[in-house]
């Protein structure tokens, strides 16, 4: 059994920064890709940020410049770090991972629960 706890949103003011996590626990022997999505309400859930296991980080063009995602192997975590922020980033935000899973060696696809950001003053 393995799974995804997001942490870190909250409200924020138009401009400012947050700081989200997403840690990974259970019986993981690896992880591949680990996903940032959104969901705004109304709309359909987006995909924002990606990053390998190795390798660089690529973003939806609408988050690119602001947010960063980084990484920690060791620890099972990524963490984006979103900047000026705007009203339109509001929105649920879920972490994505494929993780391989020690007992079975088996690829599942693992969601988190989500955590809502509000940006607004």
């Amino acid at each position: 059994q393995v799974q995804l706890v997001e942490s870190g949103g909250g409200l924020v003011q138009p401009g400012g920064s947050l700081r989200l996590s997403c840690a990974a626990s259970g019986s993981i022997f690896s992880i591949d890709a680990m996903e940032w999505y959104r969901q705004a309400p109304g709309k359909e859930r987006e995909l924002i940020a990606a990053i390998p296991s190795g390798g660089n980080a690529n973003y939806a063009d609408s988050v690119k410049g602001r947010f960063t995602i980084s990484r920690d192997n060791a620890k099972n975590t990524v963490h984006p770090q979103m900047n000026n922020l705007k009203p339109e980033d509001t929105a649920v935000y879920y972490c994505n991972a494929a993780i391989r899973v020690a007992t079975t060696m088996r690829l599942v696809e693992v969601w988190g629960q989500g955590t809502l950001v509000t940006v607004s003053s």
